[in-house]
């Protein structure tokens, strides 16, 4: 197993989560402090804007506008003109937050959401992956599984990789011209980490956040790990590969992630380490 060395870029951050690269630059959710932020390579902040609700997963339209998630009011908001609006109404279908999100090349958006009251200590409960389509429409097209996480979409767009973070493991599904699920099945059980966000690369492989061994682990399908990297003194909760070469990891690290304390504590960073192998498919 190869090992990676990380080093920090950025600080002072609530909770940082959802990271993606677009346009030459790192964008993420600090969930907890209620902001999305840009910032360049080198760590510089060069876009804020505040997100109602608390904001998660993020991505693009094919026309370039931003989509992001408001866990607390479950809707994916449209960023255009730099003004935010509802782009899809999630609270049909789902109770507790909503969480993470990929949108694919045709617009699409694979949604998921918590599945129980993970901040007042509710037991665990299954629930549901929602799809969004390009016109804002809505749709179940899994369910069952357990605090739904990272996701990821193959290059062909055919399928669909997704952290089940409380079940250890990632699972995969087949995806249908429509944008349907189906052929559910277990890319990697992962047992001794609870994978939180993902990231794909170039030769299949997963990158996952593994919040509570303080390391980002590389896996293969079938649950070899094949890669590693430590975070000094914090939790990972997700990573993305970009850059030019898409070979930077960049991870979203945090010494807490309790809400209570995260906002006073201010320990949210941005570490990243230098990767063989570069990212691929969506985000």
């Amino acid at each position: 197993m190869k090992t990676f060395n990380a080093h920090t870029i950025a600080t002072g951050f609530a909770y940082p989560e959802g990271p993606r690269w677009q346009n030459g630059l790192l964008w993420f959710a600090d969930q907890h402090a209620g902001f999305v932020h840009a910032i360049s390579a080198s760590g510089a902040v060069t876009e804020s804007f505040a997100v109602p609700g608390s904001p998660s997963g993020i991505g693009w339209m094919p026309d370039g506008d931003l989509l992001v998630v408001s866990m607390e009011t479950h809707q994916v908001l449209r960023r255009v003109s730099g003004k935010l609006q509802q782009h899809a109404d999630l609270s049909e279908y789902h109770r507790a937050q909503t969480n993470e999100m990929v949108v694919g090349s045709d617009g699409r958006a694979y949604v998921g959401n918590i599945g129980f009251d993970f901040d007042n200590g509710e037991e665990p409960a299954p629930t549901m992956l929602l799809l969004v389509e390009p016109d804002g429409t809505v749709r179940q097209v899994a369910d069952d599984l357990l605090c739904p996480n990272g996701t990821v979409v193959t290059p062909d767009g055919k399928t669909l990789i997704i952290a089940e973070s409380l079940a250890n493991r990632l699972t995969a599904f087949d995806v249908a011209a429509d944008g349907s699920l189906s052929n559910r099945r277990v890319f990697a059980d992962v047992p001794g980490h609870i994978p939180d966000g993902i990231c794909l690369d170039a030769q299949g492989q997963i990158w996952a956040a593994s919040p509570f061994t303080n390391s980002v682990i590389r896996v293969s399908e079938g649950g070899e790990i094949t890669a590693t990297v430590a975070i000094d003194g914090a939790g990972a909760f997700a990573c993305m590969l970009g850059d030019e070469d898409r070979r930077t990891l960049f991870v979203c690290c945090a010494a807490e992630h309790q809400r209570s304390r995260t906002v006073a504590l201010r320990s949210g960073r941005i570490d990243i380490a230098r990767v063989d192998v570069p990212g691929a498919g969506w985000p």
